[in-house]
């Protein structure tokens, strides 16, 4: 099934929903998509796995990257997609082929922006990052996401979500002494003890910075707890699992340290960490990007793919068609409204 960059951004999403791509099975989309940028004189493109990237080389003053990945999660008896209107419903609708669509538009119809543009379109996004393929291109070609600028084209409302939040999980471990429990007098409990670390918990009070003018707030809060051997058995250690989703202005070992800080007299163990993004809003692009937009913007509170982006040195908004609340639910989809809307403020911010 090809590609027709030249039909309405309604047309184009249907069609780009309806062409498969779960998670490594990308070629198809992948294929369909490089033909048609291929067929722009005006982009350099390049493939990597079943990731593309179109460029302009027009040697503007800035360059801005424009990003969204194909895979979508496993079918869930949502497809074929349907129109009833307003909506567009059908599997990755949301998350994200319609800003997909809303980004291939824009290698069609803008031909000469006023800043450089490069576009990315990525594979294996919605499974372990090994197989990420912005994250491949990143290590192969560093030189092709290099930019200023960059948006993420995730669901978020056709609104301005700058930056995100960084995310790590420990184990926070408490030891005891194994006991009868008849006698249990003659040990010590280990999940008695890990009273004090839920305490913690209870009574931290979160930082709440502000960054290029946007308040994030920042939690930390227990996700799991095991412990305990038997019916009978004074248990001797007892695992509390903690998530602490931390402000940009923060790096992963700064997180850490002060994750360790807070739980000092125990055993603290690092099992999952990913650094946040600053908003990055000062530089030129991005202010003239907010304003296009209305100025409003949000702080981001999840984690997405603008924290690679950061990593790389590039400041990074998430900025795409669709409530992310629907991503992976099995009635997914994509407003028609807001498809226009996304559409019409990026062809104007960027010609």
């Amino acid at each position: 099934m090809g590609l027709d960059l030249s039909a309405d951004v309604v047309t184009l999403t249907r069609t780009i929903v309806d062409i498969e791509s779960v998670s490594r099975h990308e070629q198809q989309l992948a294929d369909a998509v490089e033909e048609a940028l291929r067929a722009l004189p005006h982009l350099e493109v390049t493939r990597l796995g079943h990731s593309v990237v179109a460029r302009t080389t027009l040697g503007r003053g800035e360059r801005v990257v424009v990003a969204g990945h194909l895979d979508t999660v496993p079918l869930n008896r949502n497809l074929p997609s349907r129109e009833d209107g307003e909506r567009i419903h059908g599997l990755g609708a949301c998350d994200m082929k319609g800003g997909v669509a809303v980004a291939l538009k824009l290698t069609h119809d803008v031909t000469e922006p006023v800043r450089d543009v490069t576009y990315v379109f990525y594979e294996a996004e919605e499974i372990e990052d090994v197989h990420n393929g912005l994250g491949m291109i990143a290590r192969e070609r560093p030189d092709l996401v290099e930019g200023d600028f960059a948006i993420l084209m995730e669901p978020s409302d056709a609104g301005v979500e700058a930056g995100c939040q960084g995310t790590l999980r420990v184990d926070v471990r408490t030891t005891g002494e194994r006991a009868h429990s008849a006698r249990s007098w003659r040990g010590s409990n280990a999940i008695h003890t890990a009273a004090d670390v839920l305490a913690t918990l209870a009574a931290y009070e979160p930082r709440r910075p502000v960054i290029d003018g946007l308040e994030y707030h920042e939690g930390l809060n227990a996700v799991g707890i095991s412990g305990g051997v038997a019916g009978n058995v004074v248990p001797d250690e007892c695992v509390v699992s903690v998530n602490y989703r931390f402000a940009p202005d923060r790096s992963e070992g700064e997180a850490l340290a002060h994750v360790q800080e807070l739980f000092a007299a125990y055993d603290v163990r690092l099992t999952d960490s990913a650094p946040g993004a600053l908003p990055g809003l000062a530089v030129p692009a991005a202010a003239a990007f907010v304003e296009a937009v209305g100025g409003q913007v949000r702080p981001k509170f999840g984690w997405t793919d603008v924290a690679r982006f950061t990593g790389l040195g590039v400041p990074a908004v998430n900025y795409g068609p669709g409530d992310p609340m629907l991503a992976h639910k099995q009635e997914e989809y994509v407003p028609i409204a807001q498809l226009h809307t996304c559409e019409a403020t990026l062809k104007e911010w960027l010609a």
